[in-house]
Parts: C-alpha cells; structure tokens; sequence
C-alpha cells in the first residue's frame, strides 16, 4: 500500500481555520464585509433617482446621469425631476410611461420639506423608516450612506497609519542605537501635542474635508503601532535566522522586509480591528463636536448633534447611536476572535 502524502498546512492556513472556529467573531466578519461591499451599491437600493424611466418609448437611467424636469414634461418642479412624483403622475395618467425607483427611494442629502406634512424633524413612520433630521432628511439613508463614509475612512486611516508605524517601528527595532534614541525622542514629543487643539486650528483656516481628516488623524495614530513593531524588531532580531541571513551577506532591506517582517505582523494584524474602532470612533467624536465632515455630508456624528439639540426627538440619537453601537461591536468581536487565532502560544513561528 503507497504511503498517503502529508498535506502541508502553513501558519496562516492553521489560524484562518482557528478564527472560523470562533463563531461570534467569523460571522460578524462576513456580516461586516458584506455590509460594507454593499455600501458602494446604494445608489442602486436607496437613491431618489430612479434606476430606469421609460417615457414616451425612450429609456432614461437617471441613476447615472442627470435629467432636468423639462425632459419629460413634469411642471413645477425646478433642476433635476423629481422621480417619486413623476411615477405617482404616470400612474394616476394612466399611460405607457413608468418609472422604476430603488428599494428606499429617497436620497441622503435631499430636502424634503416640500413633500412632509409636519414640521421636521418627524418621527418614524410608513415612508421614513428612521424619521427625518431637522432640515427634512430622510435619516435610514443617511445612517446607510453614513456607514460607508466612516468604515471607508477608518480604513484608510488605519492603513496609512500602519504604513508610517510599521515603517518608522521596523527601523527603530533593527539598527537600534542612536537611531533608536532619536527617533524614541521625537515619538514623546510628537505625542504631546493636543489633537483637539490642533483641530481647532486647522478647522479655524482650512475648510475640514475627507482627505485633509485622513491626513490629520494619520499623523497622529501611527504612533501606537510604532511600540509594537519596534518590540518584535528588537526580539527577532536575535532569532539565529537572522544571524545567517547576516553571515550570508544579505542586505539589511532583505533582513526587515523578507525575514524580520513577516515574522512581527502578529501584533499588527490582532490590534488593526481595534484600530478601526478607534478611527471610527474619532469620526464621529469630531463630526459630533462640529470639527469633522462638512455638512450636508452623511454622518452619524451630525446625526447625535441634532439629536442633543432636540433631546425629545428620541430617533435622532438612538438610531445612530444604535448603528454605532452594532457596527464598533462587530468589529470588536472580529478583534477578539483575530487575537485568539493569531496567539502565538498556540500556532508559534516555531512549530
């Protein structure tokens, strides 16, 4: 009888399969990731452009362009046509003609004063699932559009961050010496300047937008990460791997970037959840306080400002403070479950 061959299982394949086994954590990573992969599809699921407007045996897809009123003939309205009640006229005109609208036809940034029969903001109802914010916008399709925008910037952030922190860690950890001094010096006085006050300023000069919040919360979260890696720099380095990859001439980028490296990620990738929440959470504090993203920009952090200046209006706070809820306890779980699969007690490098 031939001898069956040993499938080989490498490290990364032995904790993927741990974390699957962590339930809490496994589904709420497939939970997230399909949330956030559908995110970019809304403008098909919750617009107020219509996917597709047959008029007068023509096609319009107004999800991808845009049409003024005078296109198909809808008085009194201005700019671009207003699709819900261009397909009530069709319907009650009973022609040819029909329109077909997402799934929750009504936009993140658009004003509905003109179609609410109450002041706004007004409860949750048939038509608004969430209710209206106090300048009548629809809240589900912020909170949905709003998810995207914070997960998408906290990933970024979480990216770039890591990048600077690997970096500036990898180098401190492995020529150590001056090198490590110095640089130890400068992350001290780096970390000392208060973010708040820094984002004062730059919001008292500069217009706050996406990319220019990127950038402002990269400089200031790269450093945790720096710790790490220097940490494992410092402890691989002395592994005897390292010692033959000296002996044998090999260059100091080959070192840290093809045998150090791969071999310190542990701490990166079981701390990167946790990094998200932070980020996320920092969105939202600075959207809340009135130094984040420019309105009319979905946000949860608009969404609990409003909801204290209107304290009754319990909707405004509770379904964003909700969402956030959820959202930063999935991502925890994910956290959780990644620290256990990555525990080098149980999988070690050295097995």
């Amino acid at each position: 009888m031939p001898e069956e061959k040993k499938i080989s299982t490498s490290i990364f394949q032995k904790r993927w399969k741990k974390f699957k086994t962590i339930k809490r954590g496994y589904y709420s990573f497939l939970i997230i990731v399909t949330c956030f992969i559908i995110s970019f599809l809304l403008p098909l699921f919750v617009n107020r452009d219509a996917l597709i407007v047959n008029y007068e045996d023509s096609y319009y897809f107004p999800v991808f362009k845009f049409y003024p009123a005078e296109t198909f003939k809808q008085a009194g309205v201005q700019g671009e046509a207003n699709y819900r009640l261009l397909k009530k006229q069709f319907q009650e005109a009973g022609s040819d003609n029909w329109v077909l609208m997402p799934v929750y036809p009504f936009g993140p940034n658009e004003n509905l004063l003109d179609e609410l029969t109450e002041i706004p903001p007004t409860p949750p109802g048939g038509e608004h699932i969430f209710g209206t914010d106090d300048r009548g916008r629809d809240v589900f399709a912020r909170l949905v559009y709003g998810f995207n925008i914070g997960l998408s910037f906290s990933l970024i952030v979480t990216l770039f961050s890591y990048l600077i922190g690997i970096s500036v860690g990898a180098m401190l950890g492995f020529f150590g010496g001056k090198v490590d001094i110095l640089g130890q010096r400068f992350i001290e006085i780096w970390s000392t300047l208060p973010f708040l006050f820094v984002m004062i300023i730059i919001s008292s000069i500069l217009n706050p937008n996406f990319w220019l919040l990127t950038v402002v919360l990269t400089l200031f979260g790269w450093m945790g990460m720096t710790y790490y890696v220097r940490g494992e720099f410092y402890r691989e380095k002395a592994r005897d791997y390292v010692s033959a990859a000296l002996s044998m001439g090999a260059k100091n980028s080959t070192i840290i970037f093809k045998h150090i490296l791969p071999n310190a990620l542990t701490p990166v990738i079981t701390y990167m959840p946790f990094a998200i929440v932070a980020n996320i959470f920092s969105l939202v504090a600075l959207d809340f306080l009135g130094f984040g993203l420019p309105p009319p920009t979905p946000s949860w952090g608009q969404l609990m400002n409003q909801g204290m200046q209107n304290i009754e209006k319990w909707w405004l706070i509770s379904t964003p403070l909700l969402s956030m809820f959820l959202t930063l306890l999935s991502i925890t779980f994910i956290g959780e479950a990644f620290r256990e699969a990555f525990d080098p007690k149980v999988y070690s490098r050295l097995r």
